[in-house]
């Protein structure tokens, strides 16, 4: 068996979240639910105009990968990320963290100049969040970021769609892949967010080719990607580069589709109060299930429920303990043989 569960591939964000109105979007001129990229002095005054008017809630360590591998980690797999931080107070915040959380990285033997990149999040009171990214030195995530070593060791390599924007992370990610395919590493990506499917659909289209093993994204990205309203000829695209497709469609749970089968996955009545993290908490769960011994159904009931528990709390994470009681309340039990690998 090989060291770890998952190795993943994304940008290393410190998450600052804040409670807003629909009214302080449309003052800042944000489109709502979706991430938008800023530059240091647009986040800055972003935050400025926000702590005028608002608390903060949390802060975190963040990123769509870290988010997931943070997830699968908490629930007992093993996981390794791949990203860069700044020598700043938030690279040293952000090392903590994802250590505190039980994820493997080098990050302690990293000395780069530079800002450490951060993600405003804005959550309304209908749960929809919107986020103000400043990527900062994770914008310059290279091959030398790379664990190649850690690569071969894993069972998959998941990647982030949020690499798309940069033209060296793609490099990254080709050299990145090329190690798996020669380790028999299996590749997991996920879209990430409507945004890059909408504003860096070649860099996606580029992380697709020659295939995936699985793909994780939510309806409107599916839609989106394949330029159809059709959720069915969606799937049925998609699969076309992916053995399989894991398609979130919120409250109603989710779809997994391979070439020959479909899975509906139920979703989980809850009181949403912060979508932030719902997908990257989906991924997560799911990874974590599948590398355990579990099928794509139970995986999929597992990611479902693990989802909407996050929803109903503010962040992207779950507290500690809150994992093996919804592993009880479904009656999952992962294989020992893969948890203790």
């Amino acid at each position: 068996m090989k060291k770890y569960h998952v190795i993943g591939l994304g940008n290393a964000l410190v998450d600052q979240e804040y409670k807003v109105t629909d009214d302080f979007l449309a003052e800042q001129s944000l489109e709502k639910s979706i991430m938008t990229l800023l530059d240091e002095s647009q986040q800055d005054a972003l935050l400025t105009q926000l702590n005028k008017k608002f608390e903060l809630e949390k802060r975190a360590g963040g990123g769509s990968a870290a988010n997931s591998l943070v997830a699968l980690s908490q629930f007992g797999g093993n996981a390794f990320y791949c990203c860069k931080v700044a020598n700043d107070e938030a690279g040293a915040f952000y090392r903590h963290d994802l250590e505190s959380a039980g994820v493997n990285t080098h990050l302690k033997a990293q000395d780069n100049d530079g800002l450490t990149g951060k993600c405003v999040v804005m959550v309304t009171p209908d749960a929809e969040r919107t986020m103000c990214t400043h990527l900062g030195i994770t914008i310059d995530f290279s091959v030398e970021e790379l664990e190649l070593d850690k690569i071969s060791e894993s069972e998959y390599l998941y990647i982030e769609g949020y690499l798309a924007t940069s033209e060296i992370a793609r490099h990254a990610v080709q050299e990145a892949r090329q190690m798996a395919q020669s380790h028999g590493t299996k590749i997991a990506l996920t879209f990430s967010d409507s945004s890059m499917v909408k504003y860096f659909k070649e860099g996606l289209q580029e992380f697709l080719q020659p295939g995936v093993d699985l793909l994780f994204c939510n309806e409107d990205e599916a839609l989106e990607y394949t330029e159809t309203t059709d959720f069915d000829s969606a799937m049925q695209h998609l699969l076309r580069f992916a053995r399989q497709v894991v398609i979130t469609r919120g409250p109603a749970g989710a779809v997994i589709g391979e070439a020959d089968k479909r899975v509906q996955v139920p979703g989980f009545k809850v009181k949403a109060i912060d979508t932030n993290g719902a997908g990257d908490m989906f991924a997560g769960a799911y990874l974590y299930a599948i590398t355990q011994g579990l099928g794509a159904a139970q995986a999929g009931t597992l990611a479902s429920r693990s989802a909407a528990e996050v929803v109903s709390n503010y962040g992207p994470r779950l507290e500690p303990g809150t994992q093996q009681a919804i592993l009880d309340e479904l009656g999952l039990q992962p294989d020992a043989a893969a948890v203790n690998a």
